[in-house]
């Protein structure tokens, strides 16, 4: 193997201090190289740099000016009247008197410099965009997001919805699975959040434009928040920060977005089969405290240890809960049957005529969903993401009625 020009000077200058009397002669022939060579290794172990050789005039040079102009003029130019080749070599004759390139060689030059033209002048009308690393202060922020998830319930593969609290400085999340997304689950999912948390962030929560919060978007950040919603957050001290609508807006709470996803690529694969929604929940609360223990990158501390930092800090949970369930007043019909959000119910023939009913639809994750009619009645509600046209059939099992 041919040695390098530094092992061969430390070679050199290894044998001319074992044998100071060796020549320069004698070093050469035994590595044949060059007396000089000889003579730079002894004067010092480093090679001098090599020179470099002067760059090469390319005959094309003076012109490439003149057809980067031509290249830049086509952009704009309708796209049957732009150069070819052939014309710019003859423009360079007549209008330059630039004879000393070839055809072939203009064209080399153009097959490389049409594309790098295109993207100078891309770059120049589309403006760069950039972000900003977000700094959270232990306990103050939050994001919350749904995401899609599909379940095996009792052997029927549905579509769910999968609620995701994310503290935004610990990076402490807690998940929660719903049929619908409607206002009560998005509030139920709030409420076991803080449950779990042990308390509120201090300053606010992100959200997209979600329905349940956000009856109409205004100009800005300004929104129409529904009733119950306002009702809520008044109710549990926090403030709610919504994201600007459309992509941009995703960027502001990238944490649970990223999250959600993660969460159920992670543990959500393959579809989950599970007899209800309460022991998929009861599983992901297992799952999420063994999180606990998970490093993000780029950080050196776990997420728990992160979590317990923030835990102090957040608002006290008020003393009672908020009750997060809608009450409706459907009239009952001649067939005896209720209209509960697009869904038809049966109820006791004896009520028809009564005038409106009070029913109470719910969506909670610790219990089954039901619908309780004059406070009297309690009957499971089979699904809570209905549809229009869908109906339902309860059965009237309830001793007041026999």
């Amino acid at each position: 193997m041919a040695q390098s020009r530094v092992e061969l000077f430390a070679s050199i200058r290894r044998d001319r201090r074992n044998d100071p009397e060796v020549s320069v002669r004698a070093l050469a022939d035994r590595y044949g190289v060059h007396r000089r060579t000889v003579g730079e290794a002894l004067a010092s172990a480093l090679s001098k740099p090599r020179k470099k050789a002067p760059p090469r005039v390319l005959v094309l040079a003076s012109a490439h000016g003149w057809i980067d102009e031509m290249l830049r003029a086509d952009l704009t130019a309708p796209s049957k009247q732009r150069h070819t080749v052939v014309r710019m070599y003859q423009r360079l004759a007549t209008e330059y008197d630039f004879t000393l390139a070839s055809i072939s060689t203009v064209r080399d030059y153009v097959r490389k410099r049409r594309p790098d033209i295109a993207a100078e002048a891309h770059k120049q009308r589309v403006p760069v965009e950039a972000v900003v690393p977000q700094q959270h202060a232990p306990g103050a922020e939050a994001e919350v997001d749904f995401a899609e998830v599909w379940v095996r319930l009792v052997g029927e593969v549905i579509k769910c919805h999968q609620f995701t609290l994310r503290m935004s400085y610990s990076a402490k999340s807690v998940h929660r699975v719903f049929l619908s997304q409607a206002q009560e689950a998005f509030m139920e999912g709030h409420v076991e959040a803080f449950r779990v948390l042990g308390g509120v962030p201090f300053r606010h929560i992100r959200y997209d434009n979600l329905k349940p919060a956000v009856q109409r978007v205004c100009f800005g950040r300004n929104r129409v928040e529904s009733q119950k919603w306002v009702a809520f957050r008044s109710h549990y001290g926090f403030e709610a920060f919504y994201c600007l609508p459309g992509v941009e807006g995703a960027h502001e709470k990238g944490g649970v977005e990223q999250e959600g996803g993660r969460f159920r690529r992670s543990h959500l694969v393959p579809v989950p089969d599970v007899e209800s929604l309460d022991a998929l929940n009861a599983r992901i609360a297992e799952i999420e405290r063994a999180a606990d223990d998970r490093v993000l990158h780029g950080q050196n501390t776990s997420v728990g240890f992160r979590f317990r930092e923030e835990a102090e800090l957040l608002r006290p949970l008020p003393a009672e809960e908020f009750d997060c369930g809608v009450t409706l007043t459907p009239k009952v019909g001649r067939d005896s049957r209720i209209t509960v959000r697009q869904s038809r119910y049966s109820v006791p023939a004896r009520l028809i005529g009564s005038g409106p009913r009070p029913a109470r639809p719910t969506a909670m994750p610790t219990a089954p969903a039901t619908l309780i009619i004059d406070a009297l009645l309690a009957v499971p509600n089979l699904r809570t993401d209905v549809r229009p046209g869908c109906r339902m059939s309860l059965r009237q099992r309830c001793a007041h009625f026999g």
